[in-house]
């Protein structure tokens, strides 16, 4: 099969011919339709996240077609189209795992980074860790939903229920959440690159009621933001547009340093808190409500072979929503 695998960190994606994997006990052997290019790639590329294995087939926001079933694996039968997302295994007996909160299991592995993901032709994951995907949705629109509609799903659910939200970063992520957002009756504030007309027009266009520079002051005090671009600076930034007993919520997996800060921009019990991965919750509810919210994704595709000019795209903020790899 063909696959894109990256080697050593900091290096580029290297085209490979690679024997096709079988699904072991549990486990669906899956035809790759669609594979969504994540933010969190990126941090893997670039070295910034320091545990993959190596060499790595990176990718998890991934939409196929189950083509074999290892022993035992029957929640999907063959030519059922499912979703593979980040969180691909968790141990089940641990104190998180037990406690409703496997996204922090300490055995946790991730698609894409401990698994060999998406950027592929195949792919084999554990069929617990897999969802059905909404007929509403086409493959290369889905594949956004597996991570950046599911994270941003979290991070907003973890932003309480204030109606004046802020948006930090209007990639893939905030494209989604804010379409959500909109539905549960909130008011969007979207904070782009200083400068970034287009990104402020596209958030205007999903119904912000404002879009500016994250340089900028919003017209009015933010009951909760959500930061999505990797950038320190922008918490205390977003923590001083923020009201008296908000809720600042980082939704990434990485982020630069957080400068020092006036400890009157934290007084007044604002909140700062992060997020972390995912839970099969997450997902199960997120992707009952994307369809009944009438959630869209903007997707721009790429051929397989063209992952590294995709993963630079991401980089260089050159479209407006997600980066789709089509095999």
């Amino acid at each position: 099969m063909r696959a894109q695998i990256l080697k050593a960190a900091g290096q580029p994606l290297v085209a490979a011919e690679l024997s096709a994997p079988r699904p072991g006990a549990g486990q669906v052997l899956i035809a790759v339709k669609a594979c969504a290019v994540c933010r969190t790639d990126l941090h893997i590329v670039d070295g910034e996240l320091t545990e993959p294995k190596l060499p790595l087939v990176p990718g998890h926001e991934i939409v196929g077609t189950v083509v074999e079933r290892g022993a035992g694996a029957e929640r999907f039968a063959i030519g059922d189209r499912v979703g593979v997302p980040w969180l691909g295994w968790t141990c089940g007996v641990c104190d998180y795992c037990r406690g409703d909160r496997e996204n922090l299991c300490d055995r946790a592995r991730f698609t894409g980074y401990q698994i060999d993901g998406g950027y592929a032709e195949l792919t084999v994951a554990d069929e617990r860790y897999c969802f059905a995907i909404p007929d509403a949705y086409d493959d290369v629109a889905a594949a956004p939903l597996l991570c950046a509609g599911l994270i941003g799903y979290r991070t907003l659910r973890l932003a309480d229920e204030g109606e004046r939200l802020g948006i930090y970063g209007f990639g893939a992520a905030a494209h989604i959440v804010a379409q959500v957002a909109r539905h549960q009756g909130r008011r969007v504030f979207a904070f782009t690159r200083p400068g970034d007309r287009a990104a402020q027009e596209f958030a205007r266009g999903l119904g912000a009621v404002w879009a500016g520079g994250s340089d900028e002051t919003p017209p009015e005090p933010l009951d909760a933001a959500l930061i999505f671009a990797p950038v320190g600076a922008l918490v205390p930034a977003a923590l001083a547009a923020t009201k008296k007993g908000g809720t600042v919520v980082c939704g990434g997996i990485h982020m630069s340093d957080i400068p020092t800060f006036p400890y009157r921009l934290l007084w007044e019990e604002r909140v700062v808190r992060s997020v972390a991965n995912l839970t099969r919750r997450d997902a199960e509810e997120f992707l009952a409500l994307a369809p009944a919210a009438g959630v869209s994704t903007a997707t721009e595709a790429y051929p397989l072979a063209d992952a590294n000019r995709a993963l630079a795209d991401l980089r260089n903020g050159a479209f407006q929503g997600a980066a789709v790899l089509v095999p």
